[in-house]
This record gives structure tokens, sequence and C-alpha cells, in this order.
């Protein structure tokens, strides 16, 4: 199996069987992580396809300096919420509500409906490294670069994060004490 960087060289050496090879690596969780940030399927999908078709104007020339998953996040997290913010402006009062019940419900599906409560709770910033950082199994590192933020500061909302979840009664259980 051929690495990222073997990948990349290939695309820029013009092998389009290569981007294909790329792509089906990636988009599962380019469209879990655009799910987290659009709350619905037609959205994320829209995002998966916009970002690939970033990417493929990347080339010929790109060069990565990161892992693929450090370089997507910041796309991903750009275009769905472009998405989400044109498509506030055109949804109803009611479409809203709707979407809200169906993130909940999603949410809900999940083993823990606390942890999903407790999650939904904490603020963006601290939510979105701890999702980056156990569900994305991203590096404290590449959450960084990803963000373009110190790693001091991703360590200290982690913590911030897992503290919240330490002290609230649905999720102590989680935690050895």
């Amino acid at each position: 199996m051929k690495s990222d960087r073997e990948l990349i060289d290939a695309i820029n050496n013009g092998q389009s069987d290569a981007f294909e090879v790329l792509y089906y690596r990636y988009r599962d969780w380019i469209y879990n992580l655009a799910w987290r940030f659009t709350g619905n399927q037609s959205d994320a999908l829209d995002v998966l396809q916009e970002t690939f078709t970033y990417l493929l104007g990347k080339f010929p020339g790109f060069e990565l300096t990161a892992s693929m998953t450090t370089f997507f996040y910041p796309v991903v997290k750009h275009i769905s919420l472009n998405l989400k913010m044109k498509n506030r402006k055109f949804t109803s009062e009611n479409d809203i509500s709707e979407e809200i019940i169906d993130t909940k419900k999603n949410a809900a599906d999940h083993n823990s409906p606390e942890l999903a409560a407790v999650l939904n709770i904490l603020p963006d910033e601290l939510r979105e490294i701890l999702l980056m950082k156990y569900v994305d199994e991203m590096s404290q590192d590449e959450i960084a670069q990803a963000l373009n933020m110190p790693v001091g500061t991703v360590k200290s909302r982690l913590y911030r994060a897992l503290q919240t979840l330490r002290q609230d009664a649905r999720t102590r259980s989680y935690f050895i004490e």
C-alpha cells in the first residue's frame, strides 16, 4: 500500500488513479467530519465533493507538509461552516428546528446519550479539540497545526474539556478515579 506522500507524488506526475486511491482512503473520514459540522447528510456530501475538488485544484505542484488529516481538517471545517451559513439564509425557522431535532437524534444513536448531551453543552472550541483528539485520533501537534494555534492552547482546551466531562455526573463514570 502506497503512503500518502507516494500518492501525492504520483498525482503530481500525472497518475490520476492515485487520486482515486486517496479519495477512497479519506472519503469516510471527511464525510463524518463534515457531518459533525453541518448536521445533515446532503450538506456533508456536498462538503466531501468540494473538499476533493479543492484538493484536485492543488495539482500539479502540491506538497504534503503534514498528515492528510491535518491538511483536510481546516478545509472541511471552512467549507462546512460556509455552507451552513449559506443555507441558514435560505432556511425557514421550521426547517432549522427539524435539523436540530435530527442532530440530537443522531447524537442519541451513539452508545451513550449522556455523553452526547454533555458534549453538546461544551463550548465549540473545547468540543472541537476533544473530538479531533478522540474521534479523529489526531495528535496534539496535528490539532495545533490544523487549527493554526499553539500546542499549549490545544493542551489547555483539551484539559478543560476533560475536566468538564469528569465533573458532570452524567459522564463521571467514564473516568477512573
